[in-house]
C-alpha cells in the first residue's frame, strides 16, 4: 500500500475531533434565532434525549431503557451535537448531527482521514428555520479547522447534500437472485464452509475486513460497535435470532470469508424462503465463491436478497443465467473534498498528465486553482495556483463535481456530457483535452462500500 503523509488515524487524533469545540459561524447564526448549538457527552443525561431526538428524525419507536444503556456503551466513539429551544417543553434537542474521524480507502489502496457524518436530524417544528444548513455547513467548518482533508455520508434523502458540496461518490447494487434459474457455473474452491456462532462471527468480521477494506477504493473503517449489529450480538437489538452465520476455511485451515444471513418462510409454499444476506466479507476469490454458492444453493429458497455490493461484482459471472438476477442500482457513499492538494496527493490517477483543475465551492472552503500533475506511476502532485498561469488542460468544475470523481465512480467525460463541468484547452495530438482529463481522473475498478452508517 502506498504511503502518504497521511494514513492510519490514532486514537489521539480521534479524540482531539471528538472533543474539538462547535463552529462559531454556525453557532451565532443558531443564537440569533434563539436556539442553543453545543456538544454534549455521552455519559451525559442529555444523551437520553439526543437519543431519543433521533429515533423520532428517522421514524423509529421510542427508545426503551435497555436500547439507551447498549447505544451509550457503543457510541463513544462519536462527538455528538445538537441544537436546543430553550422555549421547548421536552428536554431533548431539536435537531442532532453525530460525526467522528475516520479512514477512506482511495484509488491506490491508501487511506484519508475522512469525518463521517450521521444521525442527522430536525424536528419537524423547527424545520425551514436554517437549522440543518447551520448544523451541516458548522461540521464541515469544525473538520476543516481540526485539519481534516474529507467528509463522507451515506444518505437517507439524496437531494439534501449537494448544497454542501457533496456527491455520490460510490453507488450501491441490491440485488434479488431467483435461486432455481439462476445455476452455478463459477469455481468450486477447495476448503469448507461451516455454520458459526453469533459470537464467534462477531469475533471474525473486524479482522477480515481489516485485512481487505483497503483494497477497494469507497470502504471505510467500520467503528467497533456496528460489529454488533452485523452479527446480531446487540443485546438490545430486534430480531438478532434470526441471524445465521458461516465462515469459510480454505485448503491451509484458514479463515479468509464469513457471511451472515436470515431466511423468511414463505407460509404458501415452504419450498420458496427468501434469504437476506446481511453481511458478507471475503478476503480471497476462493472465499467470495464458496459463501455465494452455499447461499444461491440453500434448501428451499427460491431467492437471495443482497444490497450494498458493487456495480461490477463478479458474481455476475459466476451464474448461468444472469437474468436471473435483478440489479438495481442507487446513490450511495457521499464525499466532500475539503483539502484539494491533501486529497488529491493521496490518491492514485489512470494515467499520467497535467490538469489545471479551477475549482468553485459555495462554501468557500476548498476554492481555487490547482495544477494536479501525475507521473508514470499514477502518483499525483498538487499546488495551488492562485493567479499563476500554468499550461495544461483547464477543468472548470464545482467541489460537488470533483468529489463525484475522487473515487472513480464517475467519469469526467460523463459530467461533461450531463453539462457539470468544463474542458479546455489543447489536446497533446493524440487525444482531445477531454479524453486527456477523463483518463487522468479515472480509475481502473468501481468503488464499493458494503455498510450504511
Amino acid at each position: 500500500m502506498r504511503e502518504t503523509t497521511y494514513g492510519r488515524v490514532g486514537e489521539t487524533e480521534r479524540a482531539a475531533f471528538r472533543a474539538g469545540p462547535v463552529d462559531g459561524e454556525s453557532a451565532e447564526r443558531l443564537a440569533a434565532n434563539g436556539l442553543d448549538y453545543r456538544r454534549l457527552a455521552v455519559d451525559s443525561d442529555e444523551y437520553v434525549g439526543w437519543l431519543q431526538s433521533v429515533a423520532r428524525g428517522f421514524q423509529d419507536g421510542e427508545r426503551t431503557a435497555e436500547q439507551i444503556a447498549a447505544s451509550r456503551e457503543r457510541s463513544g466513539y462519536r462527538r455528538l451535537t445538537g441544537v436546543f429551544d430553550p422555549e421547548s417543553p421536552m428536554d431533548a434537542p431539536v435537531a442532532t448531527i453525530a460525526s467522528w474521524l475516520g479512514e477512506l480507502t482511495v484509488p491506490g489502496e491508501a487511506m484519508i482521514p475522512s469525518c463521517a457524518i450521521s444521525a442527522v436530524t430536525v424536528a419537524p417544528t423547527h424545520r425551514r428555520k436554517g437549522v440543518a444548513r447551520a448544523m451541516l455547513e458548522g461540521e464541515l467548518r469544525a473538520a476543516h479547522a481540526a485539519g481534516v482533508p474529507m467528509a463522507m455520508l451515506t444518505v437517507s434523502e439524496s437531494p439534501l447534500y449537494g448544497r454542501y458540496g457533496f456527491a455520490p461518490a460510490a453507488a450501491g447494487a441490491s440485488w434479488r437472485i431467483e435461486t432455481k434459474r439462476a445455476g452455478w457455473i463459477g469455481p468450486q474452491p477447495a476448503g469448507r464452509i461451516d455454520f458459526i456462532s453469533r459470537e464467534r462471527v462477531r469475533e471474525l468480521m473486524p479482522a477480515l475486513h481489516e485485512r481487505v477494506r483497503h483494497r477497494r477504493a469507497g470502504e471505510i473503517d467500520v467503528p467497533h460497535s456496528h460489529w454488533d449489529g452485523f452479527a446480531g450480538t446487540n443485546p438490545a437489538a430486534e430480531k438478532t435470532a434470526e441471524k445465521r452465520a458461516v465462515q469459510y476455511t480454505d485448503a491451509d485451515g484458514d479463515v479468509r470469508g464469513a457471511a451472515v444471513y436470515a431466511v423468511r418462510e414463505n407460509h404458501d409454499d415452504f419450498t420458496k424462503a427468501t434469504v437476506s444476506v446481511h453481511y458478507l466479507l471475503a478476503e480471497t476469490d476462493d472465499a467470495y465463491a464458496a459463501l455465494w454458492r452455499f447461499l444461491l444453493e440453500l434448501d428451499l429458497v427460491a431467492e437471495v436478497h443482497a444490497g450494498e455490493l458493487s456495480v461490477d461484482e463478479p458474481l455476475l459471472w459466476m451464474i448461468a443465467d444472469q437474468r436471473a438476477a435483478k440489479v438495481s442500482v442507487r446513490d450511495h457513499q457521499y464525499v466532500r473534498i475539503l483539502d484539494v492538494v491533501a486529497a488529491l496527493e493521496t490518491r492514485r490517477y489512470g494515467g499520467p498528465g497535467a490538469l489545471v483543475l479551477d475549482v468553485s465551492d459555495p462554501l468557500g472552503i476548498a476554492a481555487g486553482r490547482y495544477l494536479l500533475e501525475v507521473d508514470e506511476s499514477g502518483a499525483g502532485r498538487v499546488r495551488a495556483l492562485g493567479g499563476e498561469v500554468a499550461e495544461g488542460v483547464t477543468v472548470m468544475l464545482g467541489v460537488a463535481e470533483l468529489s463525484a470523481t475522487y473515487l472513480g465512480g464517475v467519469s469526467l467525460a460523463t459530467l461533461a456530457a450531463a453539462g457539470r463541468v468544463t474542458v479546455a484547452g489543447a489536446g497533446d495530438g493524440a487525444s482531445d483535452p477531454l479524453t486527456i482529463a477523463t483518463r487522468v481522473l479515472g480509475w481502473h475498478t468501481a468503488p464499493r462500500l458494503s455498510i450504511w452508517y
